[in-house]
């Protein structure tokens, strides 16, 4: 009853992904298991067999989720069940759903939902790249209508060479690390960050990307042919009116094309006077019911209209919507230190877009666990996006975190976690709001974030700056014009989305979208030099703003310190139960913490004033120094018993002054030597028991002795 069909792709390094379709999940439309060594995906795809009314877009919806048996692990929580998706798996989603969307055609609009899922992993091979050939095979071999394949891959820098689809480990090595996505003709997405990359490194390793692409591609192709899906399912999702279609390109083509001709720099002055054509359209049809019945395609064949205009205005006059010339920046002006009460504040506003970014500083119990399937560990680096609706003046309520602010706070993370200081002792936040927003607010949060950072005093090693490119172009490329600093309107009727992120030296970050075919490397070529020029150019901004970090941190900030102690005191520090480090936290006020690395015990302190770090550190310092007999030490007596007195001369070191070492001169009662508890007294250490480890101490060794 199964009888799978296999196709296996083979690596440049001999490793091997199998392409396996007819075993598993055979009643969605298509269904494929990738598998490389230990990893496994399965990839299904379904697509409802009509649109539903009104629908006149792709209701794409991608899902990557990993089974956390996929590593032979339990969830966390109390319901020990995976539940919603984690940062990771939905920037994965995202990678995937970006290459695949442009790719369906324009007209069909059924609801096709892409599911992969991690089914097994050894932890060594990464499968977000794969699970982006997983979705386009359980498509190519589906009937849903689709213009690929695609495939994705990663390609690292590790050591000087490129090497495609590294596993975990080496890619930690890597100063170069994207995800390229392609057709076997045009690049379609690129996302990924980079040590300081110039341009022409950049464009090598997405060439090499693209090559071994193509084979992936190839490999589609033939599971397609011998699964006998070559044909796709007929659709027709779309009503058509000719004659209405002529008549709005008749009566409103020359208006769209006046208002995007007009140059007007307001964004809301330009979207009324293009509504306004439609809205007149549309008052030209008396008959009632006729209007509200041909509304909906108004509006989509008026899009169409003023598509054209806007793109026409740019490619055949070099008039952009605003009135810039094609490598010109929107103005821009900043301000930082613009908060009182965070550790760092800057707003930065280039055009319509404006950024208000706040960074604070925490301590080690503020870092962010990550409990990923594949991934554990802590994040000392947090950057947030947040795109409120009156940002852009919509009325409507304000939601929970979506897929796209995760996606802009991911890019500008990348971009700027690798100019941070090394060894740095603080946990950054950095919280992105977006005020205003007409177009490049994620490369507004870049640059907004390196000035509050600088405001904060945190010692970046280079600013960052961050700049959209978009594109027009007709006739396969063989006419365009490349965009820089694109407005909200340029992004949505244009080719590209093309964001570049660096410092003066090199590119850390970029983030590519394609929606057309081709793509060719000259026009990328001119992107990256264009990008370069106007990064550049918000750099000379951002510097004349503030030009390096602040010399000290706001006097409201935290203040850390860090002491590292051999592994084997770190149970005198936290004492039994935490007795001891509560002890010193109420005590002082400062706040500690401890933990074991590489061998040793590390330490900070953390507290609002520098006196009550130096009053926790001097007491750590005590329980870890190691008492030296024929010290001199300042004691407090602890306990009076009649044989003596026991005194802590050391954090958590008691010795014992023994009656007859108080003084030279005979004592018959330990009343009468004249001291109680919390009496300040000095001593010497004078011996240490080798079997007990008992300090023996003296008050008389440091007197005098009588003749």
């Amino acid at each position: 009853m199964i009888n799978p069909i296999t196709k296996s792709i083979t690596l440049a390094d001999g490793r091997t992904i199998t392409l396996e379709t007819g075993k598993l999940a055979k009643q969605a439309d298509g269904a494929v298991v990738l598998t490389m060594g230990n990893t496994m995906l399965l990839a299904t795809v379904c697509a409802s067999k009509d649109a539903s009314p009104g629908v006149d877009f792709m209701p794409l919806q991608v899902e990557y989720r990993e089974k956390f048996s996929a590593f032979g692990r339990y969830p966390g929580g109390f319901m020990k069940r995976e539940g919603r998706p984690s940062e990771s798996e939905i920037l994965t989603s995202r990678l995937i759903d970006r290459v695949l969307r442009p790719l369906f055609p324009d007209d069909y609009h059924a609801e096709v939902f892409v599911n992969i899922t991690l089914y097994s992993s050894d932890g060594e091979d990464m499968p977000d790249a794969l699970a982006g050939l997983a979705a386009s095979a359980a498509l190519a071999v589906s009937d849903i209508p689709f213009n690929g394949p695609i495939s994705e891959v990663r390609i690292s820098r590790i050591d000087g060479k490129f090497v495609v689809n590294p596993t975990f480990s080496e890619n930690e090595k890597a100063d170069m690390d994207i995800v390229v996505g392609a057709t076997l003709d045009n690049i379609m997405m690129v996302e990924g960050e980079m040590d300081e990359a110039t341009e022409a490194e950049f464009l090598g390793a997405i060439k090499i990307a693209h090559e071994a692409i193509k084979s992936q591609c190839q490999a589609q192709i033939e599971l397609m042919e011998a699964c006998g899906t070559v044909e796709k399912r007929e659709h027709n999702h779309e009503v058509k009116d000719e004659v209405l279609e002529k008549d709005i390109w008749d009566k409103c083509y020359k208006k769209a094309y006046d208002v995007a001709a007009s140059q007007n720099p307001n964004k809301h002055a330009r979207m009324e006077a293009f509504g306004n054509i439609q809205k007149e359209y549309l008052e030209s049809i008396t008959d009632e019911d006729e209007r509200k019945e041909k509304s909906p395609l108004v509006a989509k064949y008026y899009h169409a209209v003023e598509k054209e205009a806007m793109r026409r205005s740019i490619l055949d006059e070099g008039k952009r919507l605003d009135g810039r010339a094609t490598t010109q920046i929107r103005p821009i002006w900043i301000e930082t230190d613009c908060l009182a009460g965070p550790h760092g504040s800057a707003i930065f506003t280039r055009g319509e877009t404006q950024s208000l970014t706040t960074v604070t500083l925490g301590t080690k119990l503020d870092e962010k666990i990550i409990d990923d399937v594949l991934n554990r560990g802590k994040d000392r680096f947090l950057l947030h996006y947040n795109f409120p609706p009156f940002s852009t003046g919509d009325a409507r309520p304000q939601r929970g975190t979506g897929r796209r602010e995760i996606g802009h706070g991911n890019l500008a993370h990348r971009a700027l976690k690798g100019m941070l200081p090394k060894d740095y002792p603080y946990v950054i936040r950095v919280v992105s709001d977006i005020l205003e927003s007409n177009g490049s607010s994620s490369m507004a949060t870049v640059c907004a974030a390196t000035l509050a950072l600088m405001d904060a005093g945190v010692k970046i090693k280079k600013p960052v700056t961050g700049i959209a490119m978009g594109l027009i172009s007709e006739d396969k490329g063989k006419k365009f014009a490349v965009l820089s600093d694109i407005l909200g309107d340029e992004d949505h009727l244009g080719d590209m989305d093309f964001k570049v992120c660096g410092t003066k030296d090199g590119i850390t970050a970029a983030q590519m979208d394609i929606k057309v075919d081709g793509l060719s490397y000259e026009i990328l070529e001119q992107a990256l030099t264009q990008a370069r020029e106007g990064r550049l150019h918000i750099m000379d901004h951002v510097l004349e703003a503030i030009s390096e970090p602040r010399a000290d941190l706001k006097p409201h900030a935290p203040r850390i310190e860090t002491m590292d102690i051999p592994k084997d005191l770190i149970g005198a520090v936290i004492g039994p139960g935490g007795k001891i480090i509560q002890g010193i936290q109420e005590q002082t006020g400062a706040t500690i913490t401890i933990e074991e690395e590489d061998g040793h015990g590390h330490i900070q302190v953390s507290a609002s004033s520098k006196d009550i770090i130096d009053a926790a550190m001097n007491i750590i310092r005590g329980i870890v120094s190691i008492p030296d007999v024929g010290e001199e030490y300042e004691a407090t007596v602890r306990s009076v018993m009649p044989y003596g007195l026991f005194c802590e001369f050391l954090p958590g070191k008691d010795g014992l002054l023994h009656i007859s070492e108080i003084d030279w001169k005979r004592i018959e009662n330990i009343e009468d030597a004249g001291y109680k508890e919390g009496d300040k007294i000095t001593v010497k250490l004078v011996d240490i028991d080798p079997r007990s480890g008992k300090f023996k101490l003296s008050k008389k060794a440091l007197l005098p002795r009588p003749e």
